[in-house]
């Protein structure tokens, strides 16, 4: 029976997942992939473990799924955006791909606040530089690593490095192709846009865009002895994970937000036409003629993991051995704790925030009498309301009344509910549990003819979904909060430079 492959690679996790044509998932596998930060800000992973990571997953869900491997008619990658990934002439890496957690490039985007470059290039490329963004990172390339800059021979997303180590063929897409160095208005790459940033000697180096539902290239014999697949399948050129994300719970149209509670908050709305603001980044969508407009930092539920990671070994360990999930262990303990008024506050800015790089997190209102519940309750309140600077942000400037919620914690109906409270807003979550691969797989059917286009998804939406309206009463007590949230990290914009000045110390004095 044909099926589908769609390829999801995370910043920890990287996902093989086979679908039959009317989108049942068949078989799921999935391989962490380490990051290193060798220095601080500084987020890095070797592209090779990433290539044979998804191999690994590709094999195990071909074998999982008990079909043979030329059922699979095409496939489709998808990944994190922004960061980078540097090729060689040779088409080999060129040292570690940058994520797009890293911020080491954080004050060349401050001098192009400063400077006006800005403000230039929101007006040409419909988005302002930010930390993880290409050009801000190959602009740090190429003033601490001169070397390494003289080298680069193509520079590549993550999906797109693995499109190439599956059919040998280097491109991009167009949602992908839109990251830093388009004109807003052609769609197209500008050679304005690179001299804006300094880097007018990439030129060659950006890879050739095609639309995310192309076919841009065929497994190699190589490949297929490695993972199991048949040499020859078709690939797609796939898209940009936060798009994708969209696209697969039926949230990449006009008059819906699409919410994705993810390691970033990504908060995405498509329009038919380019309108420009500092407060959101206007890209190509999948469509021409089309733009996909990205409200965005890295605050969501990175927070959650790692607060998991750092403060409740014992429940993950406990999770193992009894074969649970750990949320489920922790979700007593949360639940009590929204029963209860609480004066906790956190603002979840460990890895980047809407105020600029300089930004960190922390909690306020903590007492002597909190619990670790308490906490986990405030870093949840924390990422919906961080996701809510951005919604109202694009409510600004896009009309929409509903949201479309995915991300892994969107599976909790409390969390979902309270995402409705604090946005003030329907909130709709589809059973969609691999909706990025999922969008992935919609591309790659739509490229060999199985689909219509990207948007013909086969399955019933209205019945795999629910929505969840805001309550009156809680929306009123989350305004409260949502105000006082953003009036002290207002009160705090000041400070955060002086906090991440003291890393430049040589610490406390020794006796």
């Amino acid at each position: 029976m044909p099926s589908i492959l769609g390829i999801d690679s995370g910043l920890t996790v990287t996902k093989a997942a086979i679908f039959d044509i009317d989108g049942t998932p068949i078989a799921v596998a999935r391989r962490r992939v380490s990051q290193s930060i060798p220095l601080p800000r500084h987020v890095e992973r070797d592209m090779d473990e990433l290539w044979t990571a998804t191999a690994e997953a590709i094999a195990e869900a071909i074998r999982a799924s008990g079909r043979p491997a030329s059922d699979i008619q095409a496939i489709a990658a998808t990944a994190h955006g922004d960061g980078v990934y540097l090729l060689d002439t040779d088409a080999r890496p060129l040292g570690p791909a940058m994520l797009s957690l890293d911020s080491r490039a954080g004050a060349i985007v401050e001098r192009w606040q400063e400077d006006g470059t800005a403000r230039q290039a929101i007006a040409l490329t419909g988005q302002g530089p930010h930390v993880s963004a290409p050009a801000a990172l190959l602009a740090w390339v190429r003033d601490n690593e001169p070397a390494r800059f003289a080298k680069i021979a193509h520079i590549l997303s993550c999906k797109d490095w693995l499109r190439y180590c599956l059919t040998g063929t280097i491109g991009a897409d167009r949602t992908e192709a839109s990251t830093s160095f388009t004109d807003v208005r052609t769609q197209e790459y500008s050679q304005d846009a690179l001299r804006l940033f300094g880097l007018d000697a990439l030129r060659n180096a950006l890879p050739p865009a095609a639309r995310s539902d192309e076919v841009v290239g065929r497994v190699t014999a190589e490949v297929a002895r490695r993972t199991g697949l048949a040499a020859g399948t078709p690939v797609v050129a796939g898209l940009h994970d936060v798009t994708a994300s969209a696209l697969g719970v039926g949230g990449h149209k006009p008059g819906i937000v699409a919410v994705i509670a993810g390691t970033y908050s990504i908060n995405e709305t498509v329009s038919f036409e380019p309108r420009v603001d500092g407060r959101w980044f206007c890209r190509n969508a999948i469509v021409p003629g089309q733009w996909h407009n990205m409200s965005i930092s890295p605050t969501s539920t990175a927070n959650y993991d790692w607060f998991l990671d750092r403060l409740c070994a014992a429940e993950f360990a406990q999770a193992e051995a009894s074969g649970r999930s750990v949320h489920a262990l922790l979700a007593p303990e949360i639940e009590a704790a929204f029963a209860r008024p609480s004066t906790a506050l956190f603002h979840p800015y460990l890895f980047g925030s809407p105020y600029g790089a300089a930004a960190s997190a922390g909690f306020t209102g903590l007492g002597g009498w909190h619990g670790r519940g308490d906490m986990l309750r405030a870093v949840l309140e924390g990422i919906a309301m961080n996701h809510r600077i951005h919604v109202d942000a694009l409510r600004d400037g896009f009309s929409f009344e509903e949201a479309r919620l995915t991300g892994g914690i969107s599976r909790n109906p409390a969390i979902a509910q309270m995402f409705a409270d604090v946005l003030g807003m329907p909130v709709t979550v589809t059973g969609t549990d691999e909706s990025a691969a999922w969008g992935a797989a919609l591309c790659a059917g739509a490229g060999v003819g199985i689909f219509p286009d990207h948007q013909s998804d086969p399955r019933d939406l209205v019945s795999l979904s629910r929505t969840c309206q805001p309550d009156p009463v809680r929306s009123s007590h989350y305004e409260e909060r949502y105000r006082l949230f953003c009036d002290i990290a207002s009160a705090m914009t000041p400070l955060w430079p002086r906090i991440s000045a003291l890393a430049a110390s040589d610490g406390p004095p020794r006796g």
